[in-house]
């Protein structure tokens, strides 16, 4: 079952996804990926995940050290609740970076690779699309997004 979970986590979340970087002018891919729900399915599987495991993960995270980290996640629920939250994240990110991408009009051909990126190597992926969000965005912006002046 563990495995199974581990397989369909990202499954879960590719339609968001494909939607991001195959349709990304699409009205209905903003009203999607707009809603913090599309992120429900890896939580609901790291909720399976860790139903049966809460002592052993408040003690791994409360206090955390490299040798308790390593025996969580060398457990096969460990690293499928891991992944799952890694899913989970990532999926919001790139769903953040899609919506600045669009607000600043950064090209679908620049952003489809950026959340790539960031399905791959997410820190990786956020990082170099700050820099085009920096490079793309007016010094005056911050201020008007706040006023909508």
């Amino acid at each position: 079952m563990t495995g199974f979970l581990f397989q369909l986590t990202f499954w879960l979340t590719a339609p968001f996804w494909a939607l991001m970087i195959f349709a990304p002018t699409w009205s209905w891919t903003a009203r999607i990926v707009s809603s913090p729900l599309i992120a429900v399915p890896p939580v609901a599987i790291y909720a399976v995940l860790v139903a049966g495991h809460v002592p052993e993960l408040l003690t791994a995270v409360s206090s955390p050290e490299l040798g308790s980290m390593r025996e969580l996640a060398a457990s096969a629920w460990g690293t499928s609740a891991f992944w799952a939250h890694v899913i989970a994240w990532d999926l919001l990110v790139g769903a953040w970076m899609y919506r600045e991408g669009r607000r600043l009009g950064v090209h679908p051909l620049l952003m489809g690779p950026l959340l790539v990126a960031t399905i791959l190597v997410a820190p990786l992926g956020f990082a170099v699309f700050l820099v085009v969000r920096r490079l793309c965005d007016t010094p005056d912006r911050a201020t008007s997004v706040v006023t909508h002046e």
